[in-house]
């Protein structure tokens, strides 16, 4: 009898426990080792081309040093003390959120050290936060690394392809050119230093001459994170390949202008297509200067590369570069003038970035307009600039004309 007992427990334990690993196996894990076809998806793909609206405007907003962290967990820097108790990465989420209500941008340049590497413990987890709100609010938009965003569970090249990959993203690890067997075919160019290097075409507003030509060139750099020098220590530089890259970039672009003169000309001043340039870390020429026309804050030393390579001789040269966007010194938020280009920091924009107490952090808005010709919109006129800090009322401020055709 006690064995006959013993025999129907032990069946009715096995029993319990098959059960039991079935159950979990059939909710909990196979779910995620099968492939759902009705769930699966791809990236969402950002409307391409980037193209001026219909009223001949286009609007980029500059997003400069998040230092995202791990969310509600990351506590703010430089705050006032009667606001820290209640201020975290969800802050710079809110002044993300709010920037793009107001001022609804045609597209978003973030200007790295988006995260925070060493207070981010999962990088991807950290970017799908920090960029967030611009993928749900479907807007395309574009990256450069900082100093900071490798410094946590990702390698740079790891960072900009998971960066490539994220909704909406118009951003690239490496530039690609096309191949001339089929012009519709585009080869990664790898041997270039640095990851995230790309260029941007923005088209003509829809309806005119140019909607199926490019109108303004958007050039994105990787100025590196740290370096040593002859055994110093220094912040990491744009390395000659990058600038030969750039040079070729920006000869085909001028080469539109023949592309362009083919058509029928809105106006003799209607045909040169103006670039602007994004990346994070300043050039030395700029802590050198003279710096021209400072508009903005001026609040801390510019910290760049020991070495030099020649950045400004060569956007000069170029010719078609008319404005450079950067971040890195997150005090500094001034536009300068250099060589003929304007150099300008978007001013530090997340709360988990070094600051100052009671100075509002800022973003940067560019605004390009089109050139009205007798029947259609033309090229670029003019590229202005404003800043919005992040207070009660999103102040708008410093206000300028960063370019201007000196004729139309």
């Amino acid at each position: 009898m006690d064995s006959s007992n013993t025999w129907i427990q032990s069946f009715i334990y096995l029993f319990l426990v098959s059960a039991s690993v079935h159950f979990l196996h059939t909710l909990l894990i196979s779910p995620k080792l099968t492939v759902n076809h009705q769930n699966a998806r791809v990236k969402r793909v950002a409307q391409a081309p980037l193209r001026f609206r219909s009223d001949g405007t286009f609007k980029i907003l500059q997003v400069a040093d998040m230092h995202f962290g791990n969310g509600k967990l990351t506590r703010c820097r430089d705050v006032l003390e009667s606001e820290y108790n209640y201020c975290s990465d969800m802050n710079t989420t809110r002044f993300l959120e709010k920037m793009i209500q107001l001022e609804k941008p045609d597209f978003v340049a973030f200007t790295g050290d988006n995260i925070f590497g060493s207070s981010a413990t999962d990088a991807a987890e950290s970017l799908f936060q920090a960029f967030g709100p611009v993928i749900k609010s479907g807007i395309p938009w574009a990256a450069v690394l900082g100093n900071h965003d490798q410094e946590s569970t990702m390698t740079r090249e790891e960072l900009m392809s998971f960066i490539s990959l994220m909704d909406f993203s118009l951003s690239r690890t490496f530039p690609s050119v096309e191949d001339n067997s089929n012009s519709n075919k585009q080869n990664p160019v790898t041997n270039i230093d640095g990851f995230g290097n790309y260029n941007l075409r923005v088209w003509g507003a829809p309806g005119s001459n140019f909607a199926n030509s490019s109108v303004l060139n958007l050039y994105f750099l990787d100025s590196g994170d740290r370096a040593t020098v002859d055994g110093v220590r220094t912040y990491d530089w744009i390395k000659e390949s990058q600038l030969d890259w750039l040079r070729h970039v920006s000869e085909k672009v001028q080469e539109q202008k023949l592309d362009i003169n083919e058509s029928p000309p809105i106006s003799p001043h209607s045909t040169t297509t103006p670039s602007l340039a994004f990346f994070h870390i300043p050039i030395p020429e700029i802590r050198q200067g003279p710096l021209y026309s400072v508009v903005g804050h001026y609040r801390e030393y510019v910290a760049c590369s020991l070495v030099n390579t020649g950045v400004l001789n060569t956007l000069v040269s170029m010719g078609d570069v008319k404005a450079v966007f950067i971040g890195h010194d997150h005090k500094n938020d001034f536009c300068g003038n250099l060589g003929g280009i304007w150099f300008c920091y978007g001013g530090g924009f997340g709360y988990h970035g070094y600051g100052l107490a009671g100075w509002s952090r800022r973003s940067r808005v560019i605004l390009a307009e089109l050139g009205k010709g007798e029947q259609s919109w033309g090229g670029v006129k003019r590229i202005k600039t404003w800043k919005r800090l992040d207070d009660e009322t999103l102040s708008k401020i410093d206000e300028q004309i960063l370019w201007e055709r000196e004729s139309w």
